[in-house]
């Protein structure tokens, strides 16, 4: 029996379903999933089953077509049961990309878990998929489609139990895809699962307590800070945000170190658990959804585990600052300075802008690990999505051919990101009279005054790269193609990619 969730259990719904890679497809899937392709005027049905068209009154292409199936990329159409449900999504043209694939069947599977009731559904994703990445693209596209968050205290239900790819792929390419596939997939619903689970049962504590949890089984070396430790080190940005909580805070360090790996990753995650925004308080409407502040901590985390997973020849070394930003007597205000890991004292512009005050002790701690390249995630800035709406990410890096190795992960990994600059003169309005710097600049290029403050904390001869990933991270609109509604795991396929380009 499915157990219920509950605060040991915060991830209980990250379990994937049995995963296969058929020749052809079963006669006993409840779904099949075929593609659409062509044109509007013409459409194309791609990967009918021979038993389907056996059983079929008429061609399966015309009654598609028929109950209006288009290739209109993510168009679902339901067809009647013949050998089975038949269900048709669009795929757009007809050179099919990874992506276009990941959607697609995201699309269909999201249709299908909605039509499971009570039964958990056996389903055959049919697109005529032989290529390594276009399998990978369909299995990751169908677990994440499929993915819904179970509410507190209920039974976590699977609507999907079983999902058969049909492909020509085998052998150890075979194996490998799977592998890879399922190991992202699965590290996308642990960063959702943690990201949906509400602020009183995420907290600092159990959040490093997960992290510890997660690694269980692995090689992965955890090492948590809780508040003692960080005040005996000097960890002043993590202590000042997270004083006025009674959740006192924590610093979440993950190392992953193959024998005789040179390249080094260092990833820093923002993981404020809840965000009031401090004495500089937010209004109710912009509170409601805080409990995401922590995605960033989440991305880099389960992305790190998903590397240790596949066994990716790179040393990653993993930060997750932890806090929760509340007010009362405790709190740190306008105007406050701050000392921080390492010294540097910043003057604190907006108790709201807590985000890069954590990861700032982070990214200082970091540079004694001698990292090779410094990549930071955060849920940090308004003016992000402002300036790139709710689907994509900004990027902000050292230099642009650093920028240029995020991107192209980022491109391979179906996650879209825009590059913004870091001018100078955006740097020199952080320039404080009372300290070494100030928080924050003004409100005209937020996120790239952002960006400044967190690479003052990075070393002027390392690669860095900054993923403001304030609009994508959380969904609180309808879902569509594989992104639920909640959190969305955004980030992590881009990591674990980056980390795959980085092998030696």
């Amino acid at each position: 029996m499915p157990s219920p969730r509950v605060p040991s259990t915060l991830t209980a719904g990250a379990v994937l379903p049995v995963i296969e890679l058929v020749a052809k497809a079963p006669q006993d899937a409840d779904f099949t999933v075929v593609g659409v392709t062509g044109t509007a005027e013409n459409p194309t049905l791609v990967g009918v089953p021979a038993a389907v068209e056996k059983a079929a009154p008429a061609k399966v292409g015309q009654i598609a077509v028929e109950l209006g199936a288009r290739p209109e990329a993510g168009k679902v159409t339901v067809l009647p049961r013949y050998a089975s449900q038949l269900v048709a999504v669009g795929l757009g043209s007809d050179e099919l990309s990874p992506e276009q694939v990941r959607r697609g069947c995201g699309a269909a599977l999201r249709e299908v878990a909605g039509r499971a009731d009570e039964r958990e559904l056996h389903v055959a994703l049919s697109l005529d998929t032989d290529e390594s990445e276009l399998v990978r693209a369909a299995i990751e596209g169908a677990v994440l489609g499929a993915y819904t968050y179970t509410k507190v205290g209920s039974q976590v239900k699977r609507p999907i139990a079983r999902i058969s790819v049909v492909t020509g792929l085998g052998g150890a390419s075979a194996k490998q895809t799977l592998a890879e596939a399922q190991a992202v997939s699965r590290a996308v619903l642990v960063a959702r699962e943690w990201i949906n689970t509400p602020a009183n049962l995420l907290y600092p504590q159990t959040f490093a307590d997960e992290v510890r949890e997660l690694a269980k089984g692995t090689k992965l070396d955890v090492e948590v800070l809780d508040e003692k430790q960080l005040a005996k080190e000097g960890y002043g940005g993590i202590l000042a945000v997270g004083g006025g909580s009674e959740r006192a805070p924590r610093l979440v360090r993950v190392e992953h170190k193959p024998r005789g790996a040179k390249n080094h990753l260092v990833l820093v995650g923002k993981g404020i658990t809840f965000d009031t925004g401090g004495l500089n308080l937010k209004p109710a409407d912009g509170m409601y959804t805080m409990k995401c502040d922590m995605s960033g901590a989440a991305a880099v985390l389960a992305a790190t585990a998903a590397i240790a997973e596949l066994g990716l020849d790179v040393w990653v070394t993993t930060y997750a600052s932890m806090a929760e930003n509340m007010p009362s007597g405790t709190s740190y205000r306008p105007s406050d300075v701050i000392t921080m890991y390492g010294g540097t004292t910043v003057e604190n512009v907006n108790s709201d802008a807590e985000g890069r005050i954590v990861m700032a002790d982070a990214l200082a701690r970091s540079q004694a690990d001698k990292p090779d390249l410094v990549v930071d995630v955060a849920t940090l800035t308004g003016a992000c999505m402002v300036a790139l709406g709710n689907r994509i990410a900004g990027l902000m890096s050292s230099d642009d051919a650093t920028a240029d190795v995020l991107l192209d992960a980022a491109e391979a990994a179906g996650e879209e990101f825009w590059q913004l600059p870091v001018p100078e003169h955006i740097r020199k309005g952080l320039e404080s009279k009372v300290a070494d710097l100030k928080s924050s600049g003004s409100r005209m290029g937020g996120a790239m005054a952002a960006a400044a403050f967190l690479q003052h904390f990075v070393g002027e001869d390392t690669a860095w790269a900054h993923l403001d990933i304030a609009g994508p991270a959380f969904n609180d609109e309808g879902p569509y193609d594989y992104v639920p509604t909640g959190g969305t795991g955004h980030s992590v396929r881009t990591l674990v990619e980056l980390a795959r380009t980085l092998q030696d």
